[in-house]
């Protein structure tokens, strides 16, 4: 799919990601083209599918959620639509995947203190087994990969 950008349309992404708050006129500048050229080719890029949406990074920290922990969780038979529902409803998750492997899901969990992780995930006991993980740092968060 990538093939489809050419190296002005991957350089416009690289810099909205990193810096998302830049006017179209500072893009142009780094891109060789004007503010409405740049514009023209960020609409392009939303109607073909390759810019999704634009959103704020929030330092969560700074909002209370001090621990992050990664939960792997395997349902027992018969609880797997159950289980997703359940994840799905808790807002304090904020991903989860389906994985393959000894669990059906990977999921992000935010906490304020440690202590909350009993009262999120007390009720998936009965349903499912968990695995928990306390994020100590991070190496690097969602980076783009090489759009080339």
């Amino acid at each position: 799919m990538s093939k489809e950008l050419d190296q002005t349309d991957r350089r416009i992404v690289e810099i909205l990601d990193s810096q998302g708050r830049t006017s179209l006129t500072d893009i142009g500048k780094e891109v060789g083209l004007s503010g409405p050229a740049v514009g023209e080719r960020l609409r392009s890029l939303q109607e073909r599918g390759f810019v999704v949406g634009f959103g704020a990074r929030i330092d969560l920290r700074r909002m209370g959620y001090t621990i992050q922990a990664l939960v792997r969780i395997k349902p027992r038979s018969g609880q797997l639509h159950t289980v997703e529902k359940m994840i799905e409803e808790e807002p304090r998750f904020t991903s989860c995947d389906r994985v393959t492997g000894d669990d059906c899901y990977v999921a992000r969990l935010l906490l304020r203190d440690v202590a909350e992780l009993d009262d999120i995930l007390l009720p998936f006991h009965d349903r499912a087994e968990t695995n928990t993980s306390i994020v100590k740092s991070f190496v690097f968060e969602n980076r783009l990969p090489p759009l080339d």
